[in-house]
């Protein structure tokens, strides 16, 4: 049973770098500022459930505590930044 959880962990991981990759396309060739905005926000999503998978496959719980900082902070600045662009009405 823990073979399979360590497989679909590392398939986990797996598409979760792909998807970062696919995210990252978009923030490039983004259509507009809030494309490239909900693209940040999102890697840094998948950047959290990279740190959980990591966590959970070396049994350390220092990076669940890393990820939890790291959504603060990813909230905070994805909102300030949106309230910047909104002052500026570049979209």
């Amino acid at each position: 049973m823990e073979q399979i959880l360590t497989a679909v962990l590392y398939i986990s991981l797996f598409l979760h770098l792909c998807m970062i990759g696919a995210t990252a396309w978009r923030i490039w060739a983004g259509d507009n500022v809030i494309d490239r905005l909900i693209g940040v926000d999102l890697i840094g999503t998948f950047t959290l459930a990279l740190l959980v998978i990591v966590a959970l496959l070396g049994g350390r719980t220092i990076f669940i505590d890393v990820a939890l900082g790291l959504a603060a902070l990813g909230f905070v600045s994805i909102i300030a930044l949106s309230k910047y662009l909104a002052d500026e009405q570049m979209f």
